[in-house]
């Protein structure tokens, strides 16, 4: 038995491994400021980004669930890795060799066959399949990705391989590189009946990767009609390295642009996967042998960096059948779980993506996705078209189940919205629909809804909200420091603050000249002061002017609160041209939708610049 790992090695894989590349492959973080970066929490649901690292300092912790450690106590946490696991996966990654002590006294040895021999021995395979996919036995696998429009290059991009269909041919393969039975087991590769046998034979392989892009199970689709095993696809069974109800085919190559652009696609199957990537549409992935489900939520969440700030989108593709439509029912259910946005996309013949590419090409799949309704509208519709509203009995059917779905819809300001158009589409009076609505809700049926308008305004929010932290910090620096920070507020304007209060202070140093007007005025801030009529604006003023800055305002500090200031604005109207851009028909309106999307990307990389700026050097 190998000894213990020598301390110094330790110390050298803790000192060279970068905590922030260790969790970014779990987890999309994005700059915090003062050298901190944070994302959702990996160990407890979230809807506010708590979980913070310090890549300096090489800790990460989380004001959560107070987890924290550094990152050997991350994968020890995540992965349900020992010790000595831990620190092999990261000097792997750092490409350091260890070396080990005579004997083995260590606690935390695991039992069986270590992780990083179960990944080891998921790669030889992948690789064995792989050159077994381009040889002679692989010409009917060849043959089944040609029909649907995959070519060589892109059976490499996706690591595809073939199963040979002799019993044994990946287990002497495997024990020739000096694996054993124990260890080819334990990784779902091979199985034992009255003697070790492959797994997977005579199949199409589709390795399935963790975000990080190690193999750590495979998908095999049934090729030849004389198979024995009838199933059409099989996949790896539950191991250490693989869990179904938690993997998400095609995360490796998708997180990046999931984290890029805050949008999500989520498929039915892998040639989907395949054809929605070839086609440009790179951040479609596809739950494994089972639906998509609760645990893929908090996968897919992480990844989206999916909170009230920075909200994105998940676009699901379903078949347009009674399958697909139960699909979007459980996907509905779930949708209470993210903050982004939902929607689905359908093909109106019912093609799903690796179908419509072969018949249409690249351009449909991405029209596919640009089309998109939202989740809850395709789900009504559905539970609507079930009844017959030329009957009476029909319509009041309808109804009852329309609003049934419309009270669990998670935004409740949404809900007399929702009412509205379940009125419209069953055919009833908006008030009965609403008095159903409340039925469903559990409340009192003859409870007066209020219109929107007759509601009394809600008073304003807490001025120290963490949503407002930024305009907070600004505006001291503003009153406090004007000379420092100078022209950097030159870009800044009045909707840049979205609360009011915060927005009439600026107004008032809008009007008074600006900072340089009180770079050399002692008596500024009392003189706009004075010319506050909202006593609520000249409170905070003075309340601005004495409050501690969090630190002294070198020019980094000071460039910082303003691009990040100016970068919430910018998200903002990202936000609202998408949606635009989601109620505009591509077809019909194309001006319209054309110009959008080029202010679109306009936003955006005016958008990555801040945040540019914000990480970079002042």
């Amino acid at each position: 038995m190998p000894g213990r790992i020598r301390e110094e090695d330790i110390a050298a894989v803790r000192e060279k491994v970068r905590i922030d590349e260790v969790i970014g492959d779990y987890v999309t973080l994005r700059n915090a400021g003062s050298g901190s970066m944070k994302g959702l929490c990996p160990f407890h649901d979230e809807k506010s980004p708590s979980f913070n690292v310090n890549p300096q300092r090489g800790f990460f912790h989380c004001f959560g669930c107070q987890e924290g450690g550094d990152a050997v106590t991350f994968l020890m946490k995540i992965d349900g890795l020992s010790f000595t696991e831990a620190i092999e996966r990261l000097a792997d990654k750092a490409g350091i060799v260890l070396r080990r002590e005579d004997g083995d006294d260590r606690a935390d040895r695991p039992k069986g066959p270590p992780r990083q021999r179960l990944v080891e021995v998921n790669r030889a395979a992948q690789e064995f399949y792989a050159e077994h996919l381009h040889g002679p036995e692989g010409v009917a696998g060849r043959q089944f990705l040609k029909e649907r429009g995959f070519d060589q290059d892109s059976a490499e991009h996706f690591g595809m391989g073939f199963a040979p269909r002799e019993g044994e041919a990946l287990w002497k393969h495997l024990r020739g590189r000096g694996y054993s039975q124990d260890e080819a087991v334990a990784a779902g590769v091979v199985a034992v009946g009255r003697s070790a046998y492959d797994r997977f034979r005579g199949r199409l392989l589709w390795p399935i990767r963790d975000p990080s892009g190690s193999t750590i199970g495979f998908g095999a689709r049934r090729i030849f009609d004389d198979d024995k095993i009838e199933a059409k696809y099989l996949n790896t069974p539950q191991t250490t390295l693989y869990n179904k109800s938690q993997v998400l085919y095609g995360i490796d190559l998708a997180r990046t642009s999931i984290g890029k652009t805050s949008q999500a696609v989520v498929v039915e199957g892998y040639t989907d996967v395949m054809a929605c990537h070839l086609a440009g549409v790179t951040t479609a992935v596809a739950s494994c042998g089972t639906a998509f489900g609760e645990d893929h939520t908090r996968v897919l969440r992480r990844f989206l960096d999916d909170h009230d700030e920075f909200r994105g989108e998940v676009i699901f593709t379903f078949d347009g059948d009674a399958a697909g439509q139960k699909a979007a029912l459980k996907a509905f259910e779930g949708d209470q779980k993210f903050v982004s946005q939902t929607y689905v996309a359908v093909q109106p013949e019912g093609l799903d993506p690796c179908d419509l590419r072969i018949r249409d090409g690249d351009a449909a799949v991405r029209d596919l996705v640009a089309r998109r309704v939202p989740l809850y509208r395709f789900v009504l519709t559905n539970v609507v078209d079930q009844f017959d509203l030329d009957r009476a009995d029909g319509r009041v059917d309808a109804m009852r189940a329309g609003a049934k779905l419309v009270s669990s819809v998670r935004d409740k300001s949404k809900v007399d919205a929702f009412a509205r158009e379940l009125a419209s589409m069953v055919g009833v009076d908006v008030d009965e629909a609403r008095n159903e609505v409340r039925r469903a809700s559990g409340r009192r049926s003859d409870a007066p809804v209020e219109p929107a308008a007759a509601r009394p305004r809600s008073a304003l929010p807490d001025l120290r909200d963490p949503r407002f932290s930024i305009e907070r910090e600004t505006l001291k620096l503003v009153l406090q420091h004007p000379m420092a920070i100078g022209r950097t507020t030159a870009d800044i304007g009045a909707n840049d603050f979205t609360h009011p209060t915060y927005r009439g202070v600026w107004e008032l140093v809008a009007a008074a000249g600006g900072t340089v007007a009180g770079a050399d005025d002692p008596a500024w801030v009392g003189r706009l002061r004075e010319g506050a009529t909202d006593p609520a604006v000249s409170s905070v003023i003075s309340a601005l002017a004495v409050e501690p800055l969090m630190k002294a305002p070198d020019a980094t500090y000071v460039s910082r609160y303003v691009f990040k200031l100016l970068e919430l604005t910018a998200a903002r109207h990202i936000a609202d041209v998408k949606s635009r851009l989601q109620r505009t028909n591509p077809v019909d309106q194309a001006a319209d939708y054309n110009r959008m999307f080029g202010e679109l990307a306009a936003l955006e990389q005016h958008r990555r610049t801040l945040r540019d700026r914000i990480s970079g050097p002042p």
